[in-house]
Protein backbone atom coordinates (compact mmCIF):
# COMPACT_ATOMS: atom_id res chain seq x y z
CA UNK A 1 0.00 0.00 0.00
CA UNK A 2 1.05 3.68 -0.72
CA UNK A 3 0.14 6.63 1.30
CA UNK A 4 0.85 10.31 0.20
CA UNK A 5 0.90 13.41 2.01
CA UNK A 6 1.79 16.84 1.54
CA UNK A 7 3.45 19.01 4.09
CA UNK A 8 5.17 22.80 4.39
CA UNK A 9 8.16 20.79 6.41
CA UNK A 10 11.64 20.75 5.03
CA UNK A 11 12.76 17.23 4.03
CA UNK A 12 14.78 16.52 6.69
CA UNK A 13 12.55 17.64 9.25
CA UNK A 14 10.12 14.73 7.67
CA UNK A 15 12.48 11.91 7.71
CA UNK A 16 14.21 12.94 11.32
CA UNK A 17 10.46 12.33 12.26
CA UNK A 18 10.33 9.39 10.42
CA UNK A 19 13.61 8.00 12.22
CA UNK A 20 12.23 8.76 15.80
CA UNK A 21 8.94 7.46 15.01
CA UNK A 22 9.46 4.03 13.10
CA UNK A 23 12.92 3.59 15.47
CA UNK A 24 11.02 2.80 17.82
CA UNK A 25 9.05 -0.51 16.52
CA UNK A 26 11.14 -1.16 13.61
CA UNK A 27 14.69 -1.55 12.50
CA UNK A 28 16.30 0.69 9.68
CA UNK A 29 17.28 -1.42 6.76
CA UNK A 30 18.34 1.18 4.44
CA UNK A 31 19.20 5.05 4.33
CA UNK A 32 19.31 7.30 1.61
CA UNK A 33 19.54 10.98 1.06
CA UNK A 34 15.80 11.15 0.65
CA UNK A 35 14.74 7.58 1.62
CA UNK A 36 14.15 5.36 4.86
CA UNK A 37 13.57 1.84 5.00
CA UNK A 38 12.57 0.16 7.89
CA UNK A 39 11.69 -3.55 8.29
CA UNK A 40 10.56 -5.84 11.56
CA UNK A 41 7.73 -8.07 12.10
CA UNK A 42 5.27 -6.32 11.07
CA UNK A 43 6.59 -5.71 7.53
CA UNK A 44 8.45 -3.44 5.59
CA UNK A 45 7.95 0.19 5.09
CA UNK A 46 9.49 2.59 2.77
CA UNK A 47 9.40 6.57 3.66
CA UNK A 48 10.29 8.29 0.90
CA UNK A 49 10.35 12.55 0.47
CA UNK A 50 10.47 14.92 -2.45
CA UNK A 51 10.60 18.55 -3.44
CA UNK A 52 7.30 19.72 -4.83
CA UNK A 53 5.82 22.98 -6.30
CA UNK A 54 8.74 24.49 -4.51
CA UNK A 55 8.14 24.86 -0.82
CA UNK A 56 6.14 21.53 -0.34
CA UNK A 57 7.32 18.11 0.29
CA UNK A 58 5.80 15.34 -1.06
CA UNK A 59 6.05 12.42 1.91
CA UNK A 60 5.38 8.79 0.47
CA UNK A 61 4.55 6.30 2.88
CA UNK A 62 4.62 2.56 1.32
CA UNK A 63 4.59 -0.95 3.08
CA UNK A 64 4.51 -4.58 1.70
CA UNK A 65 1.10 -5.53 3.28
CA UNK A 66 -2.03 -4.86 2.45
CA UNK A 67 -4.44 -2.64 3.87
CA UNK A 68 -5.74 -2.73 7.58
CA UNK A 69 -2.12 -4.37 8.62
CA UNK A 70 -0.05 -3.37 11.58
CA UNK A 71 2.52 -1.90 8.98
CA UNK A 72 -0.65 0.07 7.26
CA UNK A 73 -1.73 1.47 10.68
CA UNK A 74 1.71 2.94 11.16
CA UNK A 75 2.14 4.20 8.38
CA UNK A 76 -1.03 6.01 8.39
CA UNK A 77 -0.57 7.32 12.27
CA UNK A 78 3.04 8.10 11.08
CA UNK A 79 1.39 10.81 8.39
CA UNK A 80 -1.04 12.34 11.28
CA UNK A 81 2.38 13.01 12.89
CA UNK A 82 3.68 14.51 10.04
CA UNK A 83 0.60 16.70 10.00
CA UNK A 84 0.73 17.45 14.04
CA UNK A 85 4.67 18.55 12.99
CA UNK A 86 3.35 21.24 11.00
CA UNK A 87 0.06 22.61 12.04
CA UNK A 88 0.73 22.02 16.19
CA UNK A 89 -3.03 22.43 16.59
CA UNK A 90 -4.12 19.62 14.37
CA UNK A 91 -5.86 17.02 16.77
CA UNK A 92 -5.43 13.59 15.42
CA UNK A 93 -8.16 11.20 16.06
CA UNK A 94 -7.89 8.43 13.47
CA UNK A 95 -9.06 5.15 14.67
CA UNK A 96 -6.11 3.26 13.32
Amino acid sequence: MKYFHRTHLAALQVLEGAQRYFGQALTPVQQQQRRLEFAGTIGHITVTVQAEGGHYTLVTVETDQVAESEADKLAKRFLTQVHTMAEPTHRPIGAY
